[in-house]
């Protein structure tokens, strides 16, 4: 199991430009990181694909509604130097 980095999720996102739901991003990370993957962020290590989508949700670094459609916000990426 490898653990990949928040910010590499978030320029995944930016790169893609795409509008998200819970499914197709959970697709898209199994897809660039593989099925067994774990993420961590500066702060959290181990997170699930829905923890991390908590996670973000959680920093304010999506736009529009997790339960819906979102995708990175304009605030997305990190404000200490990442």
């Amino acid at each position: 199991m490898s653990d990949h980095h928040a910010h590499e999720v978030m320029q995944m996102m930016a790169d893609s430009g795409a509008d998200y739901t819970r499914e197709t991003f959970k697709a898209a990370l199994v897809d660039r990181f593989g099925s067994d993957a774990t993420f961590c962020s500066c702060s959290r290590a181990g997170m699930t694909a829905d923890e991390l989508l908590a996670f973000l949700s959680g920093r304010g670094k999506l736009a529009g509604d997790i339960d819906g459609t979102f995708r990175l916000g304009v605030a997305g990426h990190c404000g200490h130097g990442h």
